[in-house]
């Protein structure tokens, strides 16, 4: 049996993926405010009441939850790496699986996060779910309680870590987003020294 999606789930990802597409751009050419949701239809060729079957909301279009993969790569990271060398190799396996395309877009969304007041009280929810999340893997992988206060420091200080750097991408794209971020990850490991 085949793990490959069935055609109707591949249809409905094409489009799903179309929609976004067309509104980043839209979003890049005229603004985010000023692009509407009939805009992001037409340039898509679906109606209205399609996108929102995709994205509930116009701010949906620019939050997506990329955070599975990492959550996954995590998991699969040597269970003896302590939690900030295993964030570092969960971030070297989703960096190395993207393609260009793949990374342009997401710093992209990653800029409109930080630039457009909408989005970013939007995105406090989710960032405040990723944190949630990625500390009860760090502890489970330590073998802590979830309410540890040790293992809530290391994950701010890798949540800010990571902030800070994703701040400085979104500023110069031309920043490696892979060195960058092994390069803060590893300052943090060796305790931050100055």
């Amino acid at each position: 049996m085949s793990d490959r999606p069935g055609l109707r789930e591949r249809k409905k990802a094409k489009t799903r993926a179309l929609i976004q597409k067309e509104a980043l751009r839209l979003f890049r050419e005229q603004g985010y405010a000023a692009t509407t949701v009939e805009q992001i239809a037409e340039a898509a060729e679906v109606a209205p009441s399609t996108v929102f079957r995709y994205f509930a909301t116009k701010e949906d279009l620019v939050l997506v939850d990329q955070f599975p993969p990492f959550i996954e790569a995590l998991q699969s990271a040597p269970a003896h790496l302590k939690p900030v060398p295993a964030v570092r190799a969960a971030m070297r396996v989703i960096l190395a699986g993207q393609t260009a395309e793949e990374f342009a877009e997401s710093m992209e969304r990653e800029k409109l996060m930080f630039t457009v007041p909408e989005l970013w009280a939007a995105s406090l929810d989710n960032i405040s779910g990723v944190v949630r999340t990625m500390h009860e893997q760090l502890a489970a992988r330590e073998g802590r309680p979830a309410d540890d206060p040790e293992l809530r420091n290391v994950t701010g200080a890798i949540v800010g870590v990571l902030m800070a750097v994703w701040l400085d991408l979104v500023k110069d794209p031309a920043l490696d987003a892979s060195v960058e971020l092994d390069k803060a990850l590893a300052h943090l490991e060796a305790g931050l020294p100055l």
